[in-house]
């Protein structure tokens, strides 16, 4: 059954922190600008138009949720759950920092139908934390997920490679820690300097240098490597091309890509296939009509680069994850290992 999010955007004025990268506004004094009149019409807009035999949930992005005060919690997870009563949802999801998780927090939010919590982890290294002023200790984070966990509400973290102080080592070795975490689900973005934050200073006054297209694509392909592999739901790689974001000057620095992770994925295959063809001297591909686009490579990079060896044929008996070169059957997890190796 298709999958869908209503999603709602709450800006959450009362951030305990001012992370660098962030360009949320700060107003004294209010917690949030989304009404309960907003919510339920976003709802019931959403629902006019969604398919009825559909899975559907109201999403709470673009804030610290469980940062807001109790009571006004309270208020949005109330009036969202009347639609959950009815039938025409099937459970609330937000996100939210680690360090606004405790007992009391997913109490409230299990009573009232959230059905999955993204904890915005960042990083698992505390220098860089420090450094993106959004320092919690490493074992905050680890509480926030066993909280989670123990009230069966699945667990989705999002990471960002290229903050502040991190490298290649340290943005990998946050994975390996986020694997024992065991998420249902992850998000991995590149690190992007945004107008209006503390990083645009940081990026002008030379302080801070982001990762170029080509080093966000070598970290970012290892971490999605090690976390598929071991069984984790990449549900995003990159940042969502909004109009915001394509706006002259909201950008100011750093590896965005509208299809970043089709850039990412084109690597993974330029890799794979390059190793075959050391060994082999030849390239010949069968696969499901489903995989090619993702094989040759977006803009056919993989195709043009490997001309004099790239062969490729359609059959759709294949399973669509699966692929067969030069005779011998590869699947998913045999492409991702090579990455590791």
């Amino acid at each position: 059954m298709k999958h869908y999010n209503i999603p709602i955007f709450i800006s959450h004025f009362g951030c305990p922190n001012s992370c660098v990268f962030c360009n949320q506004k700060k107003i004294n004094g209010r917690e949030t600008d989304v009404t309960m009149e907003d919510l339920r019409n976003t709802i019931e807009m959403y629902l006019e138009t969604l398919p009825k035999n559909s899975k559907k949930e109201v999403a709470f992005f673009g804030g610290t949720f469980t940062g807001i005060s109790m009571g006004l919690q309270k208020e949005y997870l109330e009036t969202a759950y009347e639609y959950i009563k009815k039938g025409e949802i099937d459970g609330i999801r937000l996100s939210t920092r680690p360090d606004c998780i405790n007992y009391e927090i997913v109490e409230q939010l299990k009573k009232y139908g959230v059905t999955t919590v993204e904890l915005g982890v960042q990083s698992l290294d505390e220098e860089v934390l420090i450094a993106t002023e959004r320092y919690y200790p490493v074992r905050v984070v680890e509480e926030a997920c066993k909280i989670l966990k123990e009230y069966g509400i699945k667990l989705g973290i999002q990471l960002m490679v290229g903050l502040p102080k991190s490298t290649f080592d340290s943005d990998y070795e946050t994975a390996k820690k986020v694997l024992e975490m065991k998420p249902d689900m992850v998000r991995i973005y590149p690190t992007l300097v945004i107008k209006n934050t503390k990083m645009e200073q940081m990026f002008y006054q030379k302080e801070y240098s982001p990762l170029s297209l080509e080093e966000a694509i070598e970290r970012t392909k290892k971490i999605m490597a090690l976390l598929e592999s071991n069984g984790i739901n990449i549900i995003r790689v990159g940042l969502q091309p909004s109009e915001d974001l394509r706006e002259d000057g909201v950008v100011l620095g750093g590896p965005f890509h509208p299809a970043f992770r089709e850039l990412v994925e084109t690597e993974i295959y330029h890799n794979f296939f390059k190793k075959i063809i050391e060994k082999e001297k030849e390239l010949n591909i069968i696969a499901n009509e489903k995989s090619i686009s993702k094989l040759v490579g977006i803009k056919k990079a993989n195709k043009l680069r490997l001309k004099e060896y790239f062969n490729i044929k359609i059959d759709n008996s294949i399973e669509q994850e699966n692929l067969i070169v030069n005779g011998k059957k590869y699947s998913r997890l045999d492409v991702l290992r090579g990455e590791l190796s």
